[in-house]
């Protein structure tokens, strides 16, 4: 068996960290494995399993019919039996580039917005099965009428000993943000784009600071709305409370240092961060949205509210605040939750499994 994967994303995000665990994974199961990815992706540095075979090639995304050729090159080269398509860009050409080759095609799904009649009815048919990273996810595929047998759902994973509740230099942690460690730390993980839900945080801020005036808030990630939020803390004078911090990938140092791991988005495929944080043990209070409620469950280990809702969340982030036992129970309860449900050996063998399965009913 000779599986060839497809991952054109160039940073190391959530899908793409995910096609990481999975490849470095599948050490320990048997069969061939490839990697497909961009000049310059930073995924190809994650690849630690040596049995990988990284091909990386030129790519100027979904327009770049140059692509697909250089894709069938990689697959008559290579001949793999079958071809795994992970990142939505470039995933139509890497379909094409597929058929024409004549290779069963599984596709991996991580978003939660409803298909377009071109995904329906061209992209979709070209694949034998889907499989989607969360059953948010899936149910929004079988609304829409693709089959029940097409749609597999396998959750994303996290590393739990990577991520864990340990804190080491509480204090180097404080000095690094410029904290003055006498109140609350909230931290927001996530593309600055707008579904994720920034300036819904940002409204309900005002209210938590009135009864928590102590709390400061950090922001990872990049993306095309930074100078946009940041004038609106500015504007709402917030610039005292809340840092920008980029991009980071040493979040495992940080999570476990910050109180609540805050996420008010409108739509989620499922969210890497939030298993990141639950694995360190932190609390979380996020938008009822996509395949969220099956990582944040309801008053077990956070709290979810209604998207766009800043009062509904203010009034839960300041009862967690108001209530340190049942923010150190939510954070044990999470850590709980990832190891029993969303473990790298679970992802990686169920993925194994599709292919087993699927090559043997070809």
């Amino acid at each position: 068996m000779k599986i060839l994967h497809v991952e054109m994303g160039r940073h190391l995000y959530g899908g793409a960290r995910q096609v990481a665990y999975l490849l470095n994974g599948l050490k320990d199961h048997p069969g061939e494995f490839g990697l497909v990815c961009a000049l310059g992706a930073e995924i190809a540095g994650a690849i630690t399993n040596p049995g990988v075979k990284i091909h990386r090639i030129k790519t100027k995304g979904d327009i770049d019919l140059h692509f697909i050729g250089r894709l069938r090159e990689v697959i008559r080269r290579e001949k793999p039996d079958m071809l795994h398509i992970h990142s939505r860009r470039g995933d139509m050409l890497s379909a094409l580039a597929g058929r024409l080759e004549k290779l069963p095609m599984v596709h991996s799904r991580r978003v939660d917005n409803q298909p377009s009649f071109f995904d329906l009815h061209f992209k979709f048919p070209l694949f034998e099965k889907i499989i989607t990273i969360s059953r948010g996810i899936r149910d929004v595929l079988l609304e829409v009428g693709v089959p029940d047998h097409k749609v597999i759902c396998i959750p994303s994973a996290v590393d739990t000993v990577r991520f864990n509740p340990t804190k080491t230099n509480h204090e180097g942690f404080l000095k690094e943000f410029g904290l003055p460690g006498d109140g609350p730390v909230l931290a927001m993980i996530a593309q600055l784009i707008p579904r994720k839900g920034h300036t819904v945080f940002f409204e309900a801020l005002p209210t938590i600071l009135k009864k928590h005036p102590r709390t400061r808030v950090l922001i990872f990630g990049r993306g095309p709305l930074r100078d946009e939020l940041m004038r609106t803390v500015q504007k709402q004078r917030l610039e005292t409370f809340v840092h920008f911090e980029g991009y980071r990938t040493d979040l495992e140092h940080v999570i476990p240092h910050v109180d609540m791991v805050v996420h008010p988005a409108f739509m989620e495929g499922l969210g890497v961060a939030l298993l990141e944080a639950a694995a360190c043990g932190v609390p979380i209070v996020a938008g009822r949205a996509g395949g969220i409620p099956e990582i944040v469950r309801d008053k077990l280990n956070g709290f979810l509210v209604k998207p766009g809702d800043s009062a509904s969340l203010a009034r839960h982030i300041i009862a967690l605040l108001d209530d340190p036992d049942q923010l150190h129970l939510f954070g044990r309860t999470g850590r709980e939750l990832v190891l029993e449900n969303f473990s790298i050996d679970r992802m990686v063998r169920d993925n194994h499994r599709v292919y087993v399965d699927l090559l043997g009913e070809l």
